[in-house]
């Protein structure tokens, strides 16, 4: 049994492909608990495509980034109670979501990471790069990729 779960979420819905899983892991009483991750990172809109004048408010806009990021876990979290499964939520402000992700799952002795993932390999996998990769080369804990349905194709 595995005591505690982390699901890193981005908001989008390839990661919410690895939500079914754990789904199925907790409803079979392998899970003990599962913690929603959600890693801000803060884009701030620089240069043509989106100007942020004089009076940008970098704490207001950080506030609000993490803010959307908990009403988000919060939705996914009260799906999980709904169904009778232990959840809670973390949101981690970080430019660096792998390490960010590796480091909550060491200093708070999670069990297993899912998560979901594209899938790439070779060049395209260099070139865009994967939080998922980097979280499973890196930790220290076993990670169970998700391959989206979608993905497949």
């Amino acid at each position: 049994m595995y005591q505690k779960v982390l699901v890193p979420l981005d908001k989008s819905e390839l990661a919410e492909c690895a939500l079914p899983h754990v789904k199925n892991l907790a409803t079979g009483g392998n899970v003990g608990k599962v913690i929603l991750l959600s890693v801000a990172s803060f884009n701030i809109p620089f240069g043509p495509y989106g100007n942020i004048g004089n009076n940008f408010d970098f704490v207001s806009f950080c506030s609000a980034c993490k803010m959307e990021s908990q009403d988000y876990l919060d939705r996914v979290q009260s799906q999980f109670t709904a169904e009778g499964i232990k959840a809670a939520t973390v949101v981690i402000e970080s430019a660096n979501p792998a390490q960010s992700i590796n480091d909550y799952a060491q200093a708070n002795d999670v069990d297993l990471i899912v998560m979901a993932t594209h899938g790439y390999t070779g060049v395209k996998k260099m070139l865009m790069g994967s939080v998922a990769f980097k979280v499973l080369h890196e930790s220290h804990v076993p990670v169970l990729l998700v391959r989206p349905e979608q993905a497949r194709k």
